[in-house]
């Protein structure tokens, strides 16, 4: 399948159940092509068929821009295709499969903050910061990660864990980097990190 093609299919990953026509009329092609996008995301542990329907999750249209990404689609095409909650949809799933306990969009009151997504683990908390800016300046990322040490200081307070860790996420980074001690990830690293997270710990920690 080239890349057009399943660039087209993104549109078509709606939530929940849908026939193979529905999901032709949303990527208007035929219900052949359809099928054929439908198999190729199958292959890639995108979607799953149940009975005469497939079922999408809230994770697999970013998980099918960051293939396409990586496939050489171009940024600009795949981004507008996305919304910033299919970003923390896939941010929350993957440290849910690195078995974190995970809330979406957690709310700190007195003052009040916003915390897109946390992961509980070991009574060790992850706060993440979904950044789905196509342009990130360093002082962009800057202004992020004071924010966000400043959400994770009033977490620790109010929260009965161990340590916190901040880190912000990103779509369109290539490179981890550290900012005062606070990572940026790509969100395709996001995995890897988790994976070495407690190794992690003891730099990331002041």
């Amino acid at each position: 399948m080239n890349l057009q093609t399943l660039v087209k299919g993104i549109q078509g990953i709606i939530p929940g159940g849908l026939s193979v026509k529905d999901f032709s009329m949303a990527t208007q092609t035929s219900e052949d092509l359809a099928r054929e996008i439908l198999d190729n995301f199958m292959q890639n542990g995108i979607g799953r068929y149940e009975g005469e329907q497939v079922h999408f999750e809230e994770s697999d249209k970013l998980k099918t821009s960051i293939l396409a990404i990586s496939m050489g689609a171009a940024i600009d095409e795949v981004s507008r295709l996305l919304k910033w909650q299919d970003f923390e949809s896939l941010a929350a799933e993957i440290l849910e499969k690195r078995d974190f306990d995970t809330t979406k969009n957690v709310i700190l009151t007195k003052p009040r903050m916003q915390i897109d997504v946390v992961g509980i683990k070991s009574d060790v908390a992850i706060l993440v910061d979904c950044k789905h800016w196509k342009n990130m300046t360093q002082s962009a990322l800057q202004s992020a990660v004071i924010k966000q040490i400043e959400r994770t200081k009033q977490y620790l307070v109010k929260e009965d864990v161990r340590a916190v860790i901040p880190v912000i996420v990103t779509l369109y980074q290539h490179d981890l980097q550290f900012i005062d001690r606070v990572p940026i990830i790509p969100i395709h690293q996001l995995d890897s990190f988790c994976d070495e997270f407690y190794g992690n710990l003891e730099k990331l920690q002041s």
